[in-house]
């Protein structure tokens, strides 16, 4: 076991937490994480192949899913918590669930919220605070209102962008030297050289998604793991102010209007009219819809198990 301030504090073989991308993970994938060392966590729409109405519906999934990866793992794992306005019903009614399947560890997405932070905190849980774009200022009022660990996000991640544009290697430093709670760092990060790099500019340990897209278990469609095993960064387009994908039909138009228009909330709105990332990835339409991943692409050429990507990813902490 490694032990380092995030092992400690996560209870993990290693500094590794595994994202919570939404409609890409389900109890198997987060199981897998945990038994292999890390932190499995549980995304948005866990296990779903298509859309659920109604907050109870969404919640009755979930309490599923977590009862599911009880069954499949001893270890502990987390639960994604999207910050939202009021009168906020999805997230507070993902935080009963958490709180009554007594889960520990919440993966929260969006600026740091004091009542958020309170409600966790108040039930014995470690907040590992991720604002969509890191700064100073936000990492240093996550750690002054509670959160235990902190992620440092690249612009080389996938999913939703960072809207500061600063790589994820000039990000690590920058947030590393304000805090005192441990950091994580997120984007592009695919194999040890990048766990490594992350480690020397003073990050904790890892915040892993794309790499996982591809694991045998993970829920990605077949069809979309060959694609992203196949895809190039050459091959990567920028279809709005905070989204990237693999380039296809659908993609290389909304890469040309954003060129032309710079409208990015009109492609948003475009993108999740088609229902965001659930055909492009989860349903293997690849061809047609979104393919989110990180800048580090090239480096995705193989699939294998959750065991073999972990321990490649850890290999030189065991040395």
């Amino acid at each position: 076991m490694v032990i380092n301030s995030i092992t400690s504090l996560l209870k993990t073989k290693y500094p590794l937490v595994q994202a919570p991308m939404n409609w890409l993970t389900d109890a198997k994938l987060v199981a897998a994480v945990s038994n292999a060392g890390g932190l499995g966590v549980f995304g948005p729409n866990p296990g779903q192949t298509k859309m659920i109405h109604g907050a109870e519906s969404h919640m009755n999934q979930m309490r599923h899913q977590i009862r599911l990866a009880k069954q499949l793992t001893d270890h502990e794992f987390g639960i994604n918590i999207v910050i939202e306005d009021k009168p906020a019903i999805h997230m507070n009614e993902t935080l009963k669930v958490a709180f009554e399947e007594n889960l520990h560890y919440f993966a929260v997405v969006g600026d740091p919220n004091q009542a958020v932070y309170d409600q966790i905190k108040a039930h014995s849980g470690i907040i590992i605070a991720r604002p969509l774009t890191p700064t100073i200022y936000n990492a240093q009022l996550a750690e002054k209102l509670g959160a235990d660990v902190f992620v440092a996000t690249g612009y080389d991640e996938g999913g939703i962008l960072p809207q500061s544009g600063q790589g994820t290697f000039t990000a690590i430093p920058m947030i590393a030297d304000a805090l005192n709670i441990p950091v994580l760092a997120a984007g592009g990060i695919n194999d040890h050289r990048g766990v490594n790099a992350a480690l020397a500019l003073g990050a904790d340990g890892v915040y892993v998604g794309s790499r996982f897209l591809v694991a045998e278990e993970a829920p990605t469609s077949w069809a979309t793991k060959q694609a992203i095993l196949r895809g190039k960064y050459s091959e990567m387009v920028l279809i709005s102010h905070d989204q990237r994908a693999l380039m296809n039909t659908f993609t290389k138009k909304l890469a040309t209007d954003y060129a032309q228009h710079h409208d990015g909330q009109k492609n948003d709105l475009s993108v999740s009219n088609r229902g965001g990332l659930l055909p492009g990835m989860r349903l293997g339409k690849y061809e047609t819809d979104v393919i989110s991943v990180n800048t580090g692409i090239n480096l995705i050429r193989s699939c294998g198990s959750v065991q073999q990507i972990v321990e490649d990813l850890m290999q030189d902490m065991n040395k």
